[in-house]
């Protein structure tokens, strides 16, 4: 399932492209300024991008010039600006593709699901997940939190995977050493425990309150991400 970033500041036509790519199964992360766009594209982990060229606070050109500096998502253009000077300067400035005004939207679907398919894993998105805070390279195998280094065990690093993947949801004792500890006969329940004390001391700013993982008195943990 793809996530997909709609920078769009024109409500309606932004909430109507949301709701036809959530019916082929896409995430959805709408924002309607540059600004708010920045902010969701460095928390979350994000597959594709559809832009506009004018947006209230800047260029969408700027934009996406500033994106290729820093990431490879995937850039559709999705504009007003139809001239041959601005579909030239779209692409040379890195977009995969650009569409102009008015559209179809079955012709964005598939321009869309084109540009995912011939990127494939070439998006970096792709290897990173960004949670918040977090951020876990899974090529690297490392993890930053507000961009410093959090140094992990291998147990405490596949632990961490698993509860943000899994954000929302409870994950019960036995799910958790399963998954952790598959190819051992026996481990100690308490392991668990003394595992995820381990990473609450290292990504906790309070471990004795924690923010991030919830304990389920009686069945387990749960990523939350925020206080609860």
């Amino acid at each position: 399932m793809s996530n997909l970033l709609i920078i769009e500041d024109d409500v309606m036509l932004n909430q109507g492209i949301a709701f036809n790519f959530q019916m082929d199964g896409f995430n959805i992360t709408s924002a309607f300024t540059l600004e708010e766009a920045r902010e969701k594209l460095d928390k979350e982990n994000i597959d594709i991008i559809i832009l506009d060229c004018n947006l209230p606070d800047g260029s969408g050109f700027d934009f996406c010039k500033n994106i290729r500096q820093k990431y490879t998502t995937p850039i559709v253009f999705l504009t007003a600006c139809d001239t041959e000077l601005d579909i030239i300067t779209g692409l040379r400035i890195g977009a995969d593709d650009y569409i102009t005004k008015p559209f179809s939207i079955n012709v964005l679907r598939e321009r869309v699901l084109t540009v995912l398919r011939r990127c494939g894993k070439n998006s970096i998105s792709s290897n990173i997940i960004k949670e918040g805070e977090f951020k876990i390279d899974l090529d690297k195998i490392t993890v930053q939190k507000n961009g410093e280094s959090i140094v992990l065990a291998p147990t405490e690093y596949k632990l961490l995977k698993k509860l943000i993947l899994s954000k929302g949801e409870i994950l019960t004792r036995q799910v958790l050493l399963e998954e952790l500890w598959e190819n051992e006969e026996y481990v100690e329940e308490h392991a668990l425990t003394v595992n995820i004390n381990r990473l609450r001391n290292k990504i906790e700013d309070n471990p004795s309150k924690p923010r991030y993982i919830k304990t389920v008195y009686g069945i387990g943990y749960a990523w939350t991400g925020e206080k609860y």
